[in-house]
């Protein structure tokens, strides 16, 4: 039998619990099928859709056709999935007399559409003045609701199936999923102590203590708008940064990642461009807060992440930086597959 760091990884048993699918190598496919059918009628069923015209809800789903699948090649996470959804709505005007039934359907949910590319098809079963008006509010607003919940079910299928498909290796920290009860209990604290504002960020400038800066680049096979969501998107960040994390991405909202213990403030956003942030490690001296800036830039089909992070304190240079690339590059890339393309 080769030794650690000799020979074809493939196969070299390594120093794991499981001792089994070595190096993640073999494809593990997990079933999300009913999964998904549940996931669904958690997200339509009882959906409201509301402007200042009138109102619309989604009354039941009739119809889910499609499959979906996670799996594992090469520690290489790969979704697929793909519906034809269909089900009824009822809605009226405000200064209607009447309600309003009709069906709809969703035609094109897939691994190939972006939740933003979502089709909705909305029909009534009556074709009167006011059923036209109400049909509109379903279909202008509703489109921009179901498309929402699109993007959680994509975002919750990625959570649900992570776990535990890409196997912990000699050189990989145990899963968040994994970590004892008591952990679990440290970091609902330090997020209490956020939410009641002892451990907010301030405007003051910080403890003046010896400080530095850090620059990094990280390349991600995937578009821009991908690396924004998987920063910015509360179900998407969950799946690698743990489920207990405040998150709101908005400029002067707050959030605590990774069990408490990264935590701060967004300066500014440019979607799919730019996050601008005040940020702290639990570990540093109060008050202190770093500046981060993380700029996207697509190039030839990849995007490159531009990392800069000012008042960085000396001695926690290397690791701050060694937690950005195992915890949030690294993550993100078994999560959601952003290592490297499948073909």
């Amino acid at each position: 039998m080769a030794k650690w760091g000799e020979g074809d990884p493939r196969w070299i048993v390594e120093e794991r619990p499981d001792a089994t699918n070595v190096n993640n190598w073999h494809w593990v496919e997990k079933d999300a099928t009913n999964w998904s059918k549940d996931k669904f009628k958690e997200l339509f069923v009882g959906l409201k859709i509301e402007d200042d015209k009138g109102t619309c809800e989604i009354t039941e789903l009739t119809k889910m056709e499609g499959e979906a699948t996670a799996n594992n090649r090469k520690a290489k996470l790969i979704f697929f999935y793909e519906w034809v959804i269909t089900g009824s709505w009822q809605g009226q005007l405000k200064d209607g007399q009447k309600k309003i039934k009709g069906k709809f359907d969703i035609p094109n949910l897939s691994e190939e559409n972006d939740p933003e590319d979502i089709d909705l098809n909305v029909t009534t079963d009556k074709d009167t003045d006011e059923a036209r008006a109400v049909k509109e509010i379903m279909r202008k607003k509703g489109l921009e609701m179901v498309q929402q919940a699109v993007a959680k079910y994509i975002a919750g299928l990625k959570q649900e199936y992570s776990q535990g498909i890409i196997l912990p290796s000699k050189d990989t920290k145990t899963p968040a999923s994994v970590e004892n009860k008591n952990k679990e209990n440290i970091a609902k604290q330090e997020m209490n102590k956020v939410v009641q504002g002892t451990s907010a960020p301030s405007s003051s400038v910080g403890v003046r203590i010896p400080t530095t800066s850090l620059t990094m680049k990280e390349t991600f096979k995937c578009t821009a708008s991908d690396v924004y969501r998987a920063l910015t998107v509360k179900e998407m960040v969950q799946a690698y940064a743990g489920s207990d994390i405040i998150l709101e991405p908005a400029k002067g909202e707050r959030f605590v990642l990774m069990g408490g213990n990264v935590m701060g403030e967004f300066t500014d956003l440019v979607p799919d461009q730019k996050l601008c942030m005040r940020w702290r490690l639990k570990s540093w001296p109060d008050a202190h807060y770093s500046s981060v800036t993380i700029e996207l830039t697509e190039k030839e089909g990849d995007t490159v992440l531009t990392l800069k992070q000012t008042g960085v304190p000396d001695r926690e240079v290397e690791k701050t930086r060694e937690g950005w690339r195992q915890n949030f590059w690294e993550r993100m890339k078994q999560v959601f597959g952003f290592g490297a393309r499948l073909f």
